[in-house]
């Protein structure tokens, strides 16, 4: 159960926020339920993900390969209940969704692909990238890309960390 109660989605303050969230997202899910109980930051940070996940020439499954595996690191099973399907829809197959937890170990994943990951895993637990690192990912696209990249998994570890630090998840009732 979520740490604080979720918004009250008929209060006047929040309504165009959820019309909108609704006309976008399909319903109001319980990440926005809490994001809601501000409407500043829930329409901030809406915007930001909708540039994140709609907006951005960072190929599908790539972002979604790189949401799953920050929800793995992080231990955030909400995010991965969330983004397994659209993961799947945008061209990860179920097999490399099994073996994202070990991708190192994998044979499922491109050159490409393990550079994206390594980049994942540096910034998503030590912060800091090595040369090396980046070296090897910067390869594979332009600097808007990159920039993309950088950004997609900046904004999924602070997802992450919202959704843990408050505790919500998918079983939560309303």
């Amino acid at each position: 159960m979520a740490r604080l109660p979720y918004a009250d989605l008929s209060h006047p303050d929040v309504s165009p926020l959820v019309e909108q969230i609704v006309a976008e997202r399909g319903s109001v899910l319980h990440l926005y339920q809490m994001l809601l109980q501000s409407p500043p930051v829930a329409r901030g940070w809406l915007n930001h993900l909708t540039g994140i996940r709609h907006n951005s020439s960072l190929p599908g499954d790539l972002r979604e390969m790189v949401i799953m595996r920050i929800a793995i690191v992080n231990g955030a099973p909400y995010e991965a209940d969330q983004h397994a399907p659209i993961a799947l829809k945008e061209g990860m197959t179920q097999a490399q969704l099994d073996d994202l937890a070990a991708w190192e170990s994998s044979s499922l994943f491109s050159e490409k692909e393990r550079a994206v990951l390594a980049y994942t895993d540096t910034m998503t637990r030590d912060i800091q990238v090595p040369d090396g690192v980046f070296d090897a990912v910067k390869i594979h696209f332009e600097p808007r890309q990159m920039v993309e990249l950088t950004a997609t998994i900046a904004t999924y570890n602070m997802v992450s960390r919202f959704l843990e630090a408050l505790q919500i998840h998918t079983h939560d009732e309303r």
